[in-house]
């Protein structure tokens, strides 16, 4: 052999050599590299790549450091979660984030204790607290509000709850947020009751205070038969407005179950503007209905949705309203809106917190029940009545279908 052939068969084996430990190199660390994605992949962080060792120590130093980097991040992502966590279970508001199956994802400490549960694993346990509450856990979504009572150790309760959707770890949940209101709503229902009895009493007071009078006076040995007769009279039509009167009460707690159909609000209020023309006609009023949506079907009970309506257009009539405008919509949240506005008289500050409550009126012949009776039969309904403005420009009533 030649010195040039065996020159060639020197760089040859070499560039073997060197080919077949680049290969080699290169497989055992895409191995390496592998192996430490799959481990993180599976959160396995207890494995360790050897630096003692010359050959590929300075990459095993890099996956090393890779490996405490992601093993850092973690320890910091828990700290955080427990941090927040801890926030959590010192608000007072319950946080309960629910999966698509109904597992419990979280639950803070506020929840555990306004439902009474020890732990809290799925949305089917609330059935043994409450079926109601169970289905408003349900039913709640968005930026509609459901409200549930029930009963433990505690007593009566009634939580309000909202709820938002997220995506966590790929998945799915439902984050809801509720608030114990039993105290607000004891508190409301004591006002409601102190407004009712003061109004109860002056009506009462009101009727029985002449009569009462009256009698003492014909008793008197002096009363001729005109003033008893005039007393008479008078004590009788005394009579009948107290018997106006306790019928409007059983009216108003009689309100009767709706009974629901669908129907397009536009021949609704336009039967409405036909009922109550002659009343706009002698007041030299205009009615009107402006629909911003197209063909609003709403699910109610018609009868009582037209005597809502009759009875905010005879009001705004009453106030001295020359233009009653009457419009329709569909919200955001697939909500149907009815605003009731008018031009007539303001309706005063102080009367305000007043209109909604039993009895009272500012009007002589007014038996103060028709707003009330009207905010009844939306709760029916599952919605709300609301004096949402009123100024010299306008007066505006919402209906608000939920």
């Amino acid at each position: 052999m030649t010195t040039l052939q065996a020159i060639s068969v020197c760089l040859a084996t070499a560039a073997a050599t060197a080919i077949a430990t680049a290969l080699y190199t290169s497989w055992r660390t895409r191995r390496k590299v592998t192996y430490m994605l799959d481990a993180l992949e599976d959160k396995e962080l207890n494995f360790r790549f050897d630096e003692t060792r010359f050959f590929g120590r300075r990459l095993n130093r890099t996956l090393n450091r890779l490996r405490s980097i992601f093993d850092r991040e973690r320890h910091d992502i828990i700290e955080q979660e427990l941090y927040y966590g801890r926030m959590l279970d010192h608000v007072q508001t319950g946080i309960v984030v629910i999966e698509s199956d109904g597992r419990i994802a979280y639950c803070n400490k506020t929840a555990l204790s306004l439902l009474g549960l020890a732990t809290f694993g799925h949305v089917r346990q609330l059935r043994t607290v409450s079926e109601s509450l169970m289905e408003a856990f349900g039913h709640v979504a968005g930026s509609s509000e459901e409200r549930a009572s029930f009963y433990n150790e505690s007593g009566e309760r009634t939580i309000s709850l909202t709820a938002s959707t997220a995506t966590i770890g790929g998945k799915n949940v439902k984050v809801v947020a509720f608030n114990d209101i039993s105290s607000e709503m004891a508190e409301n229902e004591q006002v409601s009751w102190q407004k009712l009895i003061r109004v109860l009493t002056h009506e009462i007071m009101n009727t029985v205070t002449p009569v009462a009078s009256l009698s003492e006076t014909l008793l008197l040995p002096e009363s001729g038969e005109e003033d008893i007769r005039t007393g008479l009279e008078t004590i009788s039509q005394s009579s009948r407005g107290l018997i106006r009167f306790v019928e409007s009460y059983r009216n108003l707690t009689r309100v009767a179950a709706p009974v629901k159909k669908a129907f397009f609000v536009r021949e609704l209020i336009e039967r409405v503007i036909q009922l109550t023309g002659s009343q706009a006609e002698e007041a030299g009023a205009v009615c009107t209905f402006v629909e911003k949506s197209e063909d609003i079907l709403l699910y109610a009970d018609e009868s009582q949705i037209s005597q809502i309506l009759v009875n905010l257009v005879k009001n705004a009539l009453q106030a001295g309203a020359t233009a009653v405008t009457i419009t329709a919509e569909i919200d955001a949240a697939e909500s149907v809106i009815i605003n009731v506005t008018n031009n007539g008289r303001p309706i005063s500050r102080e009367s305000r917190e007043e209109i909604f409550v039993p009895f009272y009126t500012t009007k002589q012949d007014g038996t103060g029940i028709g707003l009330s009776l009207s905010r009844q039969i939306m709760r029916l309904h599952n919605g709300t009545l609301q004096l949402t403005r009123s100024d010299a420009s306008a007066t505006t009533f919402t209906m608000h279908f939920k």
